[in-house]
């Protein structure tokens, strides 16, 4: 942060990525160093580490019980909190789920930081011969504009791996959408909250620039 407590968007910039045990986290951390090579881009499981970070991105992949199980035992949940009302930030695919209500998968209560619930694909996918976890590229359509969209064409395709996806009660919430079979809210935006279910630091060029776009980001 600067002086005043806002976001620096310089290339000194510290950029934290949540270790809690699971996810991603190389993978993100490289791309992100790709595209903003001056930062500091950290793994930390310190909530001091995440407290200082000018910006904080939630990876994750796997089950939901085990990702907030992970988060109580390990103390970051309060600083994870925190960062999610003040910074910029970033949550991809269980780091999406987890911002809502609850989940149906292992009916696990989420931060409750946006309302909603997280629900099963089920039978409806496998009834339209659709095969469940969703695995692979598909569209995004956006539904609002945002910064973080810039230079991303409308249906541009993401990479997924996922089995659940958030169903959020407030209006306006949705960022971008996606079909399997049905849509499904594939992208949320809230004030200083971005988070997706695709997985960008899989999504060749167009994760790339949204990854890019997340480092200059200011809410």
């Amino acid at each position: 942060m600067d002086a005043r407590g806002r976001p620096r968007t310089d290339m000194s910039q510290r950029i934290a990525i949540v270790d809690y045990g699971m996810g991603n986290l190389r993978s993100v951390q490289k791309a992100l160093a790709h595209v903003v090579p001056g930062a500091s881009v950290e793994i930390t499981a310190d909530p001091a580490g995440i407290e200082r970070a000018d910006r904080v991105v939630f990876p994750g992949q796997g089950a939901m019980p085990d990702c907030m199980g992970a988060l109580r035992a390990s103390g970051l949940g309060r600083a994870v909190e925190q960062a999610a009302r003040t910074k910029p930030f970033l949550g991809l695919c269980i780091g999406l789920q987890m911002l809502f209500d609850r989940s149906d998968e292992g009916d696990t209560p989420g931060l409750g930081l946006l309302p909603g619930e997280v629900v099963g694909f089920g039978p409806t996918a496998r009834a339209a011969g659709l095969k469940v976890p969703h695995m692979g590229w598909n569209e995004v359509r956006q539904e609002a504009p945002h910064a973080l969209w810039r230079g991303i064409a409308d249906g541009t395709r993401f990479y997924f791996v996922h089995s659940y996806y958030c169903r959020p009660s407030e209006p306006g919430l949705a960022a971008g959408s996606t079909r399997y079979p049905s849509d499904f809210t594939s992208a949320i935006a809230r004030a200083n909250i971005f988070a997706t279910q695709f997985h960008p630091e899989k999504s060749s060029a167009a994760g790339l620039t949204l990854l890019s776009n997340f480092a200059s980001w200011n809410p």
